[in-house]
């Protein structure tokens, strides 16, 4: 054996890993998908200023005044208003199924107030789990009693207009008034732990038999697909639920983040959610080859998963592209439940339609990895 570095040795094992490369197509997609995966997200998806977030008005007065006061809110391009709410039940539901980011409530004899010059008040209700979806627009909100009635202070109206301003804006941020950070980001470290941990770990499952043989033996058996799929999926089920209690307990114990609902709910949708997440990683299992392309699998699926589900960055911040790609994604929804069950308080009624997209999501995962293990089968 020559104990010189030998060129053209070199050059043939050189060769051989890009023949390697070109045979594994997944990884040779993922060197190029990654890059540019990250570079849309970061790039264009990333919004740390959300603007047009959707807002409901419950405005009683019916006035000049209050038509301006709200298209003044809209002018700042932070406020979409897309519901009128009947009263203040209606507008309380809204908020807590998340479908509006805000409530306006304008009193009934606002205009008749304003005009005798007794500085009434406006309420502004903001949804603030998440603190840095509504921190531009509240400061937004400060602003508007000073310009929003330019308009109509003239004449015998006018001194109104003069400091501190005609009306008062009072603002009241719900679910986390002192907004803490902390109370958003560890509920939602729940729903990234069990993504990350669930798709996995399952997604190792059918490939490590592949790879050390055992494979045959199972298939040997007369197991169905779905009592294979189904019964590797149970004993991952356990270990997210310890998670789960686990990271419950240290949210409690370390950061104080309330727990305002009801644990029962709580642990029936995270059971969903496992239950996606698993059937996700053995359908990923079931497509590999070996470990390596599954781990390459959960990881692209991961990526996508972190940075469009609201949990990095505010949800509404992104384009309308990037909100639909994270709507199909299972932890989107499942942090809207994780954080509405435990700041806001809400039941089942309120979390039904973010948990039927996740059930969908796990059944159109589970046609799609049994037919690919039967095509393993076969």
């Amino acid at each position: 054996m020559s104990r010189y570095f030998s060129w053209s040795r070199w050059m043939g094992i050189v060769g051989k890993e890009f023949i390697q490369l070109k045979r594994d197509r997944l990884t040779f997609a993922m060197i190029v998908g990654i890059p540019i995966l990250q570079l849309v997200l970061f790039g264009f998806a990333i919004n740390s200023d959300p603007k047009h977030l959707p807002a409901a008005v419950l405005d009683v007065d019916r006035s000049e005044f209050s038509r301006d006061i709200l298209a003044g809110l809209k002018n700042s391009e932070y406020f979409d208003f897309v519901r009128e709410a009947n009263d203040e039940a209606e507008a309380n539901r809204l908020l807590a199924t998340g479908v509006t980011q805000f409530v306006v409530t304008i009193p009934e004899g606002f205009a008749r107030a304003l005009v005798r010059g007794e500085h009434p008040a406006i309420l502004v209700e903001a949804d603030a789990t998440d603190p840095a979806a509504t921190g531009n627009a509240i400061a937004a909100v400060n602003q508007l009693s000073t310009g929003a009635l330019a308009r109509d202070l003239v004449g015998p109206l006018a001194p109104l207009a003069a400091s501190p301003g005609p009306f008062e804006v009072r603002i009241h941020a719900r679910y986390n008034p002192e907004a803490i950070t902390q109370y958003n980001i560890v509920p939602g470290l729940m729903g990234v732990i069990l993504t990350m941990t669930m798709v996995m770990m399952t997604g190792l499952a059918i490939t490590r038999e592949r790879e050390r043989g055992t494979i045959e033996n199972l298939l040997a058996t007369p197991a169905t697909a779905a009592e294979v799929m189904t019964g590797k999926i149970v004993p991952y089920v356990v270990i997210g639920l310890i998670q789960v209690s686990l990271i419950l307990f240290l949210a409690r114990v370390m950061f104080g983040v309330p727990i305002q609902g009801s644990l029962v709910v709580l642990y029936l949708a995270v059971l969903l959610f496992i239950a996606a997440n698993l059937t996700l990683g053995l359908t990923f299992s079931s497509i590999a080859r070996n470990q390596l392309q599954a781990m390459q699998m959960t990881f692209f699926f991961f990526l996508p998963s972190i940075l469009l589900s609201g949990f990095m960055f505010p949800f509404r911040g992104m384009p309308r592209w990037a909100q639909g790609i994270g709507e199909v994604l299972p932890l989107t929804h499942f942090l809207r439940i994780v954080r509405g069950v435990l700041l806001k308080g809400n039941g089942f009624a309120e979390i039904g339609s973010e948990a039927w997209p996740i059930a969908l999501f796990m059944a159109v995962v589970i046609a799609i990895g049994l037919r690919s293990f039967r095509s393993t089968l076969d």
